[in-house]
């Protein structure tokens, strides 16, 4: 960098007064004052000095600063009695002027008339800028040399955003470039493929090198291709902008995929057509998912169908079986009573056997209606506030004649009389007397326990414990199945259908609720049926 002295052979006076006006040289001072060429040349500096957007100023043929304007000591910094005297290399980093880049400037300008750059620049306080410099050669009428005329605008901010740009522009086509579940290309005006996507490679099997420059119909069926359908899509796509639709297209194996297929027309900033870009999506596991619910719901359809044939089957038949099946206990109990005559013990105990047996078909016939209309959705619930120990005292009072047949203690626990259900009654002495009755066949010795309580802050439990056979691990959920024995021993059969425990979970279910078990093989079971607390509770 230049000495900031003065340097030898230079006028000081413009310096010294501080005085900004381009430095004279010679070309306008013969004529006299309020000559035209006195006036050009007022007008000439007041321009130059008005300027703010532009540093315009004056070097001497070895690059010293000789005049100064606004707009350079608002872009560079320095007053213009900072400036002018100094060698226009302070303007410069220093890897710059270490590799000579001033003076290859004014050289090449003194070579060709002028020369253009851009590049940092430093401004007084150290700060860099961007800047645009263009350095033109001063020469007086014979030719000679006699400086060089400097103009540097400040493009920092065209260059903040150029840059952002190109950021947003990479970052963009990297991360097209890595999206896999889209095919993301471009097409050029006549549909030939430009760009191609790790997406598109995926769903087409095509790598890069293998298409660009391809024609994009050939990722069409021939059905396709014959009724002229890329064409046609690209037609679309120009008139209104975009073209969308779902439809079969070919990988390179020739295996068809069905894709969501959209063309967007891109237009340059003067309206004509630059191509198009092409996004697909292989909907094929989709349009697989809904042929299948489509097909399940087919199924639904008639599976309703055949419930209801099933429900009116049964209804009939339980008709038709409950008829005879009431006659049959009817007449049973008129001979046990004497009507037809005197009855011996012998026949009295068969009566009470043809009683049992009628008792147990017709319960049959119950169980198997109730559980059709559960499972077709015919069962409708009649809800209310259901104190808990209102329920446990009822159904403790029907078994307790089966449990003290079978030697069995019945133990029904005190429940706190502000525990209740919001829940069908009538259905929930149902489960009840069902979880109770199971308890009691296959308990041989011990005791059956009701108790019931709060389960959680929005439900409420009633618990029956039995000191039975208990049930196998792995059948703890099976004995839910339709028409599976309760058997928990597995080497006895038992009487009834299976389908108590069904029937009764369902309805649990139905009701907001639930029925789980724990059991430890020949120490017992538990069955706890849980209800949504009722809501005044």
């Amino acid at each position: 960098m230049a000495d900031s002295s003065w340097p030898a052979g230079r006028p000081r006076d413009v310096k010294a007064s501080g005085d900004n006006r381009p430095f004279d040289f010679g070309a306008a001072t013969h004529q006299g004052p309020g000559g035209i060429a006195h006036e050009t040349g007022d007008l000439h500096r007041l321009l130059v000095e008005s300027v703010d957007d532009y540093a315009i100023f004056a070097l001497d043929p070895d690059g010293y600063i000789v005049s100064w304007n606004a707009g350079a000591q608002r872009i560079k910094g320095y007053t213009a009695h900072e400036a002018i005297g100094q060698h226009f290399s302070i303007f410069y980093p220093r890897e710059k002027i270490e590799e000579g880049f001033p003076e290859f400037e004014l050289k090449q300008a003194a070579q060709v008339g002028r020369f253009e750059d851009e590049g940092w620049r430093i401004r007084k306080d150290g700060t860099r800028f961007w800047a645009n410099v263009v350095i033109t050669a001063l020469r007086d009428s014979s030719g000679h040399l006699i400086g060089f005329g400097k103009v540097t605008r400040d493009l920092s901010e065209r260059r903040l955003a150029e840059e952002a740009l190109r950021e947003s522009e990479e970052r963009f086509r990297l991360l097209v470039q890595g999206v896999r579940d889209y095919a993301i290309f471009m097409l050029d005006p006549t549909g030939h493929i430009t760009t191609w996507n790790a997406g598109a490679e995926r769903i087409k099997g095509y790598t890069s090198d293998e298409i660009i420059g391809k024609h994009f119909s050939i990722f069409y069926t021939p059905e396709d291709l014959a009724s002229g359908k890329p064409p046609r899509e690209l037609e679309i796509a120009t008139k209104t902008g975009v073209y969308e639709e779902e439809g079969w297209r070919l990988r390179k194996d020739g295996t068809h995929f069905w894709a969501s297929v959209v063309i967007t027309a891109l237009h340059r900033p003067d309206g004509s057509l630059a191509g198009f870009a092409k996004v697909t999506r292989d909907l094929t596991e989709r349009r697989a998912a809904h042929e299948r619910e489509i097909e399940t719901a087919r199924k639904a359809a008639a599976s309703d169908e055949a419930n209801r044939t099933k429900s009116q089957f049964l209804a009939a038949m339980s008709h038709e079986l409950r008829t005879p099946l009431n006659a049959i206990g009817g007449y049973t109990d008129l001979i046990a009573m004497g009507v037809r005559g005197p009855v011996t013990d012998e026949q009295l105990e068969d009566l009470q056997r043809i009683k049992r047996s009628q008792q147990h078909l017709l319960g049959i016939i119950n169980d198997i209606l109730n559980f059709s209309r559960v499972e077709a959705g015919q069962i409708t619930y009649d809800y209310s506030t259901v104190p808990l120990c209102d329920v446990i005292e009822a159904v403790g009072h029907m078994i307790e004649p089966q449990a003290a047949g079978k030697g069995l203690k019945l133990e029904v626990h005190e429940c706190p009389v502000e525990v209740a259900a919001w829940a069908d009654k009538a259905k929930v002495e149902q489960i009840l007397i069902n979880l109770l009755s199971n308890a009691v066949k296959f308990t041989e010795q011990g005791k059956v326990t009701l108790e019931c309580d709060w389960h959680d802050s929005h439900r409420v439990a009633i618990t029956v414990t039995d000191t039975g056979v208990g049930i196998p691990p792995d059948h703890l959920e099976k004995i839910f199945e339709p028409f599976v024995q309760v058997g928990r021993s597995l080497s006895q059969a038992q009487e009834g259908t299976g389908l108590g425990l069904a029937i009764s979970r369902d309805l649990a279910r139905g009701m907001g609720g639930d029925i789980v078990v724990t059991s430890e093989p020949e120490k017992g079971s538990r069955f706890t049926l849980i209800l949504p607390r009722t809501a005044s509770a």
